[in-house]
């Protein structure tokens, strides 16, 4: 398949990339800047802006779906997250991309009780603007009509692990669960191969 991939120098983008062309994928790899992420090889290197229509569709097109790892956290997080939404959504629908697939927060997925993790007792807040900025991207997801995915951890990464190859879904959001970004990559393009998950939200952690 050709797949591109908006995000592709952040750690969760990396891994997708890695695990795309694992699988012999074609790549196209969307970053700020190509000159920074000249170590990204064996796909196609361009420049993007998840946040503009026109650059998304220019990116995307001749692709047969996308994958978004992408965040700026120099801007307001809703106003990252409500604009790159609405930008995929116009701009792959323009290109002729139907699914997507996005790095979701584990924040904003349901917890045991039914409600949102980040409402849920004990449940730490301090980044509660970042948590809202995601749950704001997804309500616009919500309002478009492209086969999403919003893919997760149910908990959150493990930043040092290795790849097991393996991963289960999450019945709802758990604070304590970890996965590695290269196995959360293999959910990702599981999701793009063999899609599982339509216009829906799903937590993921390691096996």
């Amino acid at each position: 398949m050709n797949i591109v991939i908006f995000g592709a120098g952040g750690r969760a983008g990396r891994q997708a990339v890695a695990e795309a062309c694992r699988r012999g994928h074609q790549v196209t790899a969307v970053v700020r800047d190509p000159a920074r992420h000249s170590d990204l090889t064996d796909v196609k290197l361009v420049a993007g802006d998840v946040t503009d229509e026109l650059s998304v569709e220019h990116a995307a097109a001749g692709h047969d779906a996308a994958v978004s790892a992408a965040v700026d956290l120099s801007v307001p997080s809703h106003d990252f997250f409500t604009g790159s939404a609405r930008a995929l959504t116009v701009g792959l629908t323009k290109a002729g991309v139907r699914r997507l697939v996005v790095v979701g927060l584990a924040s904003i997925l349901p917890g045991a009780s039914g409600a949102p993790l980040m409402d849920e007792p004990g449940y730490p807040n301090e980044y509660r603007a970042f948590y809202l900025g995601h749950a704001a991207g997804l309500a616009e997801l919500v309002a478009g009509d492209l086969d999403w995915a919003y893919v997760a951890p149910a908990g959150d990464f493990d930043h040092e692990g290795t790849r097991t190859g393996r991963y289960r879904i999450a019945e709802h959001g758990d604070p304590a669960s970890r996965i590695s970004y290269a196995d959360f990559a293999i959910a990702l393009l599981d999701e793009i191969e063999a899609p599982r998950h339509h216009r829906a939200t799903t937590g993921v952690q390691e096996a």
